[in-house]
């Protein structure tokens, strides 16, 4: 496909549009089962940067997603892997070979991967959930950083990202991306003036026309309020918001002996599904119990999380699966468009930062 020309220059042009080369300061986040081709590039000839979901996807799949992606647009888009994966250097030579713009992780990658990365010419940008991992990964290369705020949807941390973002803004010098929290133009606005180089939106983009999640699942996010998402470690082990369904419910419930053969079943059922081995499976394991110092029950746990969120987000069954949801899932009621949704929010932006410099002047001097 032929991305269009476009007749006017965009309103913001900032060091996250200049480092990717993509039109507008929005990125839409690496969901596991959500973002496919098709919500990536819809994302991408929206202008802004769709980022690839990897972790739930085989290398061989990955390969053809990542063609696919190249057969509907010709603009910049990213792929978001697993820095702790056994096969990590067997996709990171596949982003190198295929000439992908981004690698994202939602983990820390290590210096070398980074390095390995930057040579190819490929923008690397971590997702952090504190200042301190921020510095680190900075001092290892990365070109920029997502910082995600307790608000966001699936693993998350504590800290509002209005208290995140600005101590990260001034502990580095690369672009900063700002995520939790955000779903129209006063975000993007109030993020830009803390610094901040863009946004990046998980439930938003996923609750778009351009998403593959069924129908009636949307229609379950569209109907929450902002006190329906619960952030619980009892589904995988690790700190994960998401909607409150029945499953979650029993799950807060039940002791941990007694999920352990449910997750037992979901990491045969997800083996099964992308073909990994069990070598794999289990050195994936060491490296998430190392990563995050988990006991094994809890990294038994986590092989609940894919298949579950599988169970709501593709076969369509939310009260038996899991639904990642960032708090702004009570704030949306509508289902925009990919391109309708980015010229929205930056239209929006524009005018909230036009508004302001026009209304708010500052008062004689003292």
């Amino acid at each position: 496909m032929t991305a269009p020309a476009f007749d006017t220059a965009p309103p913001f042009d900032t060091a996250l549009c200049r480092l990717t080369g993509v039109r507008h300061p929005l990125v839409q986040t690496g969901m596991g089962w959500v973002a496919g081709p098709r919500l990536v590039s819809a994302t991408a000839e929206a202008g802004a940067l769709g980022v690839l979901a990897s972790a739930t996807m085989s290398t061989s799949r990955l390969a053809e997603a990542i063609a696919e992606v190249k057969r509907r647009t010709d603009r910049p888009f990213g792929v978001n892997l697993r820095a702790d994966a056994g096969d990590a250097e067997e996709r990171v030579d596949l982003l190198i070979r295929e000439r992908v713009a981004v690698a994202s992780f939602a983990l820390a990658p290590d210096e070398r991967l980074i390095g390995r990365l930057k040579d190819a010419g490929v923008v690397v940008i971590p997702s952090v959930g504190a200042r301190r991992h921020a510095e680190k990964v900075a001092a290892w290369g990365a070109d920029a950083v997502v910082v995600q705020g307790g608000e966001g949807g699936g693993h998350t941390g504590a800290v509002a990202t209005t208290l995140l973002l600005p101590q990260v803004v001034d502990a580095v010098d690369v672009p900063v991306i700002a995520a939790g929290g955000f779903f129209d133009g006063r975000g993007l606005a109030a993020a830009l003036c803390y610094g901040a180089a863009g946004i990046a939106m998980g439930t938003r983009f996923l609750l778009t026309t351009d998403s593959t999640v069924p129908d009636a699942v949307k229609r379950h996010y569209l109907a929450a309020a902002t006190s329906d998402t619960v952030v619980t470690s009892r589904v995988d082990g690790m700190p994960h918001r998401m909607l409150r369904t029945g499953l979650t419910r029993a799950a807060e419930s039940a002791h941990p002996l007694r999920r352990l053969p449910a997750a037992l079943r979901q990491a045969w059922a997800f083996k099964e599904l992308t073909g990994m081995s069990w070598r794999r499976l289990l050195a994936d394991g060491l490296a998430l119990r190392r990563n995050h110092e988990l006991p094994w029950s809890s990294v038994l746990l986590a092989a609940n999380a894919p298949m579950l969120i599988k169970a709501a987000l593709v076969d369509g069954r939310p009260q038996a699966g899991v639904l990642p949801a960032g708090q702004v899932a009570g704030v949306i009621d509508e289902l925009p468009s990919c391109a309708e949704l980015v010229d929205r929010i930056v239209g929006e932006a524009a005018a909230v930062l036009a508004d302001r410099a026009a209304t708010v002047r500052p008062g004689p001097a003292r």
